[in-house]
């Protein structure tokens, strides 16, 4: 175990070790280790509450903004807290709030401040009272933050405080290589107090300035942001684009040594302050690349995205082809007990693509995407490092992706129960985003007034509208949220769905999908539009679903898009 090691070694013994890999010849880094030490031993005095620590089958997340819901007269937040009660405290024990601080663009992740609450949402007192209720994952913003903050105006104005800070590059050094998630220039012109032309690093937008943490004081700071997100009661935070933290020229400048040596730097200080409090990098990336983030099992972030999740299951459904999906399946693990992985069919960004490259031919890729385009859906795009472009992202709600404009919403829910199925089940832990448990459309009139193809899945909503409409007796709402509320509820109380219970594919046909769980729990899947039947061993199972037992010969016989849970008797 990890933790064994650190206090046999010794915490601080390990943070120099840390330190010294980052920072190899800076001899002024290591006033780093006593800063450090002093925050540890003050925070630890502060008695933090404990966290429940590793996780189980009761677990799932619902991921939302601060401010999804509004009422006239009172805050975001306290209005997020009465649909909470009313709505999703019986289901969703976690609540992964994205940034709730003052920003300036990307509806939320450009921070101004990390350490305030956006006063058009409400304050840190909402924040705790939200905090009583549920466990809560809050973002950090670690890699970049608003051209609007503090520090990046005190860096343009020169003072001494904020110098390197960010990173300024001369224009004519050849940056092809840098990893792009966008297609917007790398480099972004900005005017200091002296009028000088100052060349900044912006990975994802000229709002978006990045850090420069190859300056110590910079990684200090952002230290300092972590403790407090502790101390303000987080239980899980989410280290936002942390691949792309350490920059070098002349590299890919993303998943570099020093990037995963700040990580485990940031894991050995919250496990000495918070223990039990968890870390979850999000790296939208190839698998491979995604899971170096659990770095040995025990010394990184204990649960990383699973970013190929989302469009596997998507292929899978809009083809009626499992074979990407199983072999990917039949290939994932954990490499220790101490980890796991996030899994999310939906969230606030598009659906990615960059984590199914390798995993799916491109022609593939391609082909989907223009189907989806065609159904509705926009596109992202990312430079590639020849100066070409490819697509990055399908922007979408996931119920709208899964289906045709055309389609009944019979047609339509069927497919999106069965792919919540599918994560509900799956190794790991599972995440909802809000617009999918309200039965969110896409926001087309969002888009026309940002201009940004994220936001057809970031709509807000008056909490009396959507709660009518939730409450509407036989409203597609009403279907979807009822119909994902009790499977994710059934999920809850069965224990062969811990997340790390050990997971098996089962040998079926291309238009298929099955699992078992703790050798217990079968779990199969139709994802094609005709019957299809699955082998199964002879026995009697019970049907989590209807509570029934049945008696299987030989074969299951499913019905289009339907799916199973049956438990061996």
């Amino acid at each position: 175990m990890r933790w064994e090691r650190s206090h046999k070694k010794g915490v601080f013994y390990l943070i120099e070790e840390i330190i010294s890999a980052i920072y190899p010849h800076q001899d002024e880094a290591m006033f780093l280790k006593e800063a450090i030490s002093e925050r540890i031993k003050g925070y630890k005095n502060k008695n933090i509450r404990p966290r429940k620590g590793q996780w189980d089958q009761d677990d799932v997340f619902l991921i939302t903004y601060g401010d999804q819901f509004y009422e006239d007269g009172e805050t975001k937040l306290t209005t997020f807290n009465k649909m909470y009660q009313q709505f999703f405290s019986d289901t969703f024990p976690i609540v992964h709030f994205l940034p709730f601080f003052p920003y300036s663009s990307d509806d939320g992740f450009s921070v101004i401040d990390y350490e305030q609450v956006n006063p058009e949402i409400g304050d840190w007192a909402d924040v705790q009272v939200m905090n009583r209720n549920a466990r809560l994952m809050f973002d950090f913003v670690c890699n970049h933050m608003s051209a609007k903050s503090n520090w990046f105006q005190g860096y343009l104005n020169n003072r001494t405080s904020y110098k390197d800070f960010f990173i300024e590059s001369d224009p004519s050094i050849d940056l092809s290589m840098v990893t792009r998630p966008r297609t917007s220039p790398l480099l972004s012109e900005f005017v200091d107090l002296d009028g000088k032309i100052r060349n900044i690093w912006t990975t994802f937008s000229d709002d978006q300035v990045d850090l420069n943490f190859a300056n110590p004081k910079v990684l200090l700071r952002m230290i300092d942001v972590l403790l407090f997100y502790v101390d303000q009661g987080a239980d899980f935070i989410r280290l936002d684009a942390v691949g792309f933290l350490w920059k070098k020229a002349g590299t890919s400048s993303i998943h570099l040594p020093e990037t995963h040596k700040i990580i485990q730097l940031f894991r050995s200080i919250v496990e000495e302050v918070a223990p039990g409090a968890i870390l979850i990098t999000e790296t939208n990336v190839p698998h491979q690349d995604n899971i170096s983030y659990f770095g040995d099992g025990t010394n990184e972030a204990q649960m990383v995205y699973q970013f190929p999740l989302p469009p596997l299951v998507l292929h899978a459904i809009r083809t009626g082809n499992t074979s990407y999906l199983q072999k990917w399946a039949n290939e994932i693990y954990l490499p220790t007990e101490e980890v796991s992985f996030f899994n999310f069919l939906a969230s606030h960004d598009g659906i990615g693509l960059n984590p199914i490259r390798g995993i799916i031919d491109e022609a593939e890729i391609l082909d989907l995407v223009a189907s989806i385009e065609k159904e509705g859906a926009l596109v992202n795009y990312k430079q590639n490092p020849d100066g070409s472009f490819s697509p990055y992202e399908i922007n979408t709600t996931y119920i709208d992706a899964l289906s045709n404009q055309s389609d009944e919403d019979e047609l339509r829910l069927k497919r999106f129960m069965v792919a919540h199925s599918i994560l509900l089940t799956i190794i790991g832990i599972p995440a909802v985003y809000v617009q999918s448990i309200l039965g969110g459309r896409n926001y087309y009139e969002g888009v026309e007034k940002t201009g940004a193809n994220r936001t057809i899945n970031r709509q807000k909503y008056k909490a009396s509208e959507i709660c009518d409409s939730l409450l509407k007796s036989g409203s597609f709402r009403n279907q979807v949220y009822r119909e994902l509320q009790e499977l994710i509820q059934l999920r809850r109380s069965e224990e062969a769905f811990h997340p790390n219970c050990a997971m098996r594919v089962l040998e079926t046909n291309h238009a298929t999908f099955g699992i078992v769980r703790d050798e217990k729990v079968y779990v199969l899947h139709n994802m094609s539009d005709q019957a299809q039947t699955i082998s199964l061993d002879a026995g009697t199972y019970i049907n989590l679903l209807t509570k029934k037992e049945c008696d299987i010969q030989q074969e299951v016989i499913l019905e289009p898009y339907q799916f199973v849970w049956l438990e061996k008797i």
